[in-house]
């Protein structure tokens, strides 16, 4: 059976900690930044480890990042 290939726009997004959790950054950050306060904002800068229950279908797709 040939090899799994990387789904490479879930590559792009997600990234695997050295302990194996995967991380992600926040949406809604691109526009309508007016409304949102600063502190807001500032919290959707950072990365946010994912959910338990998306984490299985994830690790597939980035098996091997």
């Amino acid at each position: 059976m040939p090899k799994m290939k990387t789904h490479r726009g879930a590559a792009k997004r997600f990234k695997k900690t050295g302990t194996g959790k995967i991380v992600r950054m926040h949406g809604f950050t691109s526009h309508i930044l007016e409304k949102k306060s600063p502190k807001r904002k500032r919290n959707l800068r950072k990365a946010v480890v994912m959910n338990k229950s998306d984490v299985k279908r994830i690790k597939n797709l980035i098996a091997y990042l």
